[in-house]
């Protein structure tokens, strides 16, 4: 008997078990709504970067085309054929070789050969390694150098 006024006195009343527990489940309900909305939140970011990212490749594709049109025109603009018709109708004749004159001017040695590639003969550029060499040592090799080489050299006569 008074076992059952001990549970009975720590026992919730019914209304207060029913409030946590719709507590508990609103706070459920909350956690996982907010992490839907932040899903998808990101979700929407990333498809709208990914339509923009799209829109900029087709820009650019339009773009491509449209300069390779513009190299075409100023190709056909500026053809043999198409240079010699425009300069027959300014009233140009093909000069002959007795009526041209050529210029020399002291002092200028003409264009500079361009060089594309070394000279030969031995490369005075030494190549340098593209990895320092105190990244490729081992943890063995720097104890050794940092402990063993000191005894080595307090050893020797």
């Amino acid at each position: 008997m008074m076992n059952n006024r001990i549970v009975q006195a720590y026992r919730q009343a019914p209304w207060r078990t029913q409030l946590q527990w719709t507590g508990l489940f609103l706070l459920v309900l909350v956690f996982v709504a907010s992490v839907t909305s932040i899903y998808l939140n990101v979700s929407a970011s990333a498809a709208a970067s990914g339509r923009e990212i799209q829109r900029m490749g087709q820009q650019s594709e339009d773009l491509e085309r449209s300069i390779a049109d513009l190299r075409t025109q100023l190709a056909m603009l500026t053809s043999a054929a198409n240079m010699e018709k425009r300069a027959e109708a300014m009233n140009f004749k093909p000069a002959q070789t007795d009526q041209t004159m050529y210029v020399t001017i002291p002092g200028y040695g003409g264009r500079e050969p361009a060089i594309k590639a070394p000279l030969p003969g031995p490369n005075p550029v030494v190549a340098q390694p593209l990895i320092k060499s105190s990244y490729t040592e081992s943890l063995s090799d720097w104890l050794f150098q940092g402990f063993f080489r000191p005894l080595e050299k307090q050893v020797q006569p």
